[in-house]
């Protein structure tokens, strides 16, 4: 659970830095993976949608990795608000015997059908997000945005946290 919430906040964090940025700077190409702060935060959203779909059956999954589900920066952000706090519920809900469970999806990329445990699963599914908001750290840094603390350490300090510390 304490990924959950700590996902929720850490995008909340990004989007509040991501929200004084100018339309030219949301989609300038910045050399990251998926190109500029829109596409990278356009593909946390994707992935996480996907992912969820797998774990609940439930929801839209995208067709690709770079799809751009919203160009425009308030329904990206709604969108990403809404998600988290569907994925809060739903990782609130689950049991012991639920997260030692298996469960079995069709990759995107290639097509093939994975059965495997919810809990590694779990693991990847927050480190992925993760690795995808350091890049969008980065670019909100060299877009002149002030350095935004996302570590996990600082949230567990906060009123939020606390309660997994």
């Amino acid at each position: 659970m304490m990924f959950a919430a700590y996902n929720a906040w850490a995008n909340q964090r990004i989007y509040e830095a991501a929200e004084t940025l100018g339309d030219d700077q949301w989609t300038r190409d910045t050399g990251a993976f998926f190109k500029s702060l829109m596409g990278t935060l356009n593909h946390i959203l994707v992935a996480d949608r996907i992912w969820m779909k797998r774990f609940t059956g439930e929801g839209a999954a995208p067709a690709t990795l770079d799809t751009i589900l919203f160009a425009e920066f308030g329904k990206l952000r709604s969108a990403r608000e809404a998600e988290d706090k569907r994925i809060v519920q739903w990782v609130g809900s689950l049991s012991e015997k639920s997260l030692s469970g298996r469960f079995t999806y069709m990759t995107a990329t290639d097509m093939r059908t994975i059965s495997q445990r919810l809990a590694p699963a779990l693991d990847h599914f927050f480190n992925h997000q993760t690795h995808h908001r350091g890049q969008a750290h980065m670019i909100l840094t060299n877009l002149g945005s002030p350095s935004v603390q996302l570590d996990l350490s600082y949230f567990q300090r906060t009123d939020e946290g606390r309660a997994f510390a």
